[in-house]
């Protein structure tokens, strides 16, 4: 499992309370850009807020949490990973040198020459540059890039991350 293959950078504390607070929103966060992007602008409020409902998170948590993943989805930059052919949290499997490679790709778009992967990552100060990615992310997304070459062997794969706090798009060069 790639999310597994190597220690990540250490979040905040999940039983102090800003930890806690922070898992929790990364969670909600996922759960946001897993099912508003296919909305309509308008329908992308009201669906926030009956998605954020269940949490508990508090009311202005909710609201400034919907607030901003709705502006991350109608960012234009973002665009072509938030558009509607685009996969979320989709599975991948494939055997690599003998090697099972399984994930869960947040965000993943098949293009004829292309196949674009996504992690979002969330309640993380986002590195400066890709330099500063850390290595448990890179050998993440490094896992991700062999499966779906194995899958996709006649197309360039792009990963990246996205630091949806920032927001912070982070593409990872092969290897690297």
């Amino acid at each position: 499992a790639p999310s597994r293959a190597l220690p990540e950078p250490a979040p905040r504390s999940p039983v102090d309370g800003a930890g806690r607070r922070a898992r929790l929103r990364g969670i909600a966060a996922h759960k946001l850009l897993e099912h508003l992007p296919p909305l309509a602008p308008a329908e992308r409020p009201p669906a926030a807020r009956r998605l954020l409902r269940s949490t508990s998170l508090d009311e202005g948590e909710r609201e400034a949490l919907a607030r901003a993943m709705i502006a991350l989805v109608a960012d234009p930059a973002f665009a072509a990973l938030f558009a509607p052919d685009a996969l979320a949290e989709a599975p991948i499997s494939a055997v690599v040198g003998g090697r099972v490679i399984t994930g869960q790709i947040d965000r993943l778009l098949v293009r004829e020459r292309e196949v674009i992967a996504l992690d979002y990552k969330t309640g993380r100060a986002p590195p400066e540059d890709e330099s500063a990615v850390p290595e448990a992310y890179r050998a993440q997304m490094e896992s991700y890039r062999t499966a779906l070459a194995a899958v996709f062997p006649d197309r360039t794969i792009t990963c990246g991350l996205l630091f949806v706090d920032a927001p912070r798009l982070i593409w990872l060069s092969p290897g690297g």
